[in-house]
């Protein structure tokens, strides 16, 4: 029998996927709490229980996407402990891997992202997310050099800030041209340079 709690869980994870669909096909501002519930199969009732507005869905769809990120990093820097380029790879893989649907999460974090710009309370929001994954993935790269016996020459979040921005700018590039610039190329071309450009060993 399903728990109310387990029930809860369900309908959270419906309406978030159905939301990620109507904002990728009509826009953030252009999708509204019914046709998310109605994709989803829910009452307005259903949403205002999990969500108090799309802004607060839009973040938790960027929380979930950083979690599973994070769980998959974490399991992997066991073997790639000693392998730091290897590292970039992977972490630049799960990026990717994290949201299947690419174009879809473009889609919507990149609106998400302008309306940030025009909204300060949003803007808040969004920041306090994203400073919680870069805290994360900085902790994450410390850990990694480290254990492989180098040392960074400038802030590790600096570095977690390049890795973010050029994977976010490249997968735009992608997404317009798809064969002249496949999926990754420029930062599995480019952040092995950058690592070995701003890392010594600490011995």
């Amino acid at each position: 029998m399903e728990t109310p709690k387990r029930r809860r869980s369900n309908t959270r994870a419906r309406l978030l996927e159905g939301a990620s669909e109507v904002f990728a096909e009509r826009g953030f501002h252009g999708a509204s709490v019914e046709d998310i519930c109605e994709r989803a199969g829910f009452t307005r009732g259903a949403f205002y229980s999990n969500f108090a507005s799309k802004d607060e869905l839009v973040l938790a769809l960027f929380q979930a996407t950083t979690d599973r990120l994070l769980e998959q990093i974490e399991a992997l820097l066991p073997e790639l402990a000693n392998q730091p380029g290897t590292l970039l790879d992977a972490v630049l893989g799960l990026l990717d891997e994290t949201a299947p649907d690419q174009r879809q999460w473009h889609l919507i974090s990149t609106e998400f992202t302008l309306h940030a710009l025009r909204d300060p309370e949003a803007a808040r929001a969004l920041n306090k997310q994203r400073a919680m994954f870069r805290e994360s993935l900085t902790k994450l790269v410390e850990q990694i050099t480290e254990t492989s016996g180098l040392i960074l020459t400038v802030p590790a979040e600096q570095f977690v800030r390049l890795i973010i921005a050029l994977h976010e700018g490249a997968r735009s590039q992608s997404l317009l041209e798809p064969r002249k610039l496949p999926a990754g190329q420029l930062e599995h071309t480019f952040l092995p340079m950058v690592l070995e450009a701003v890392s010594r060993p600490s011995r």
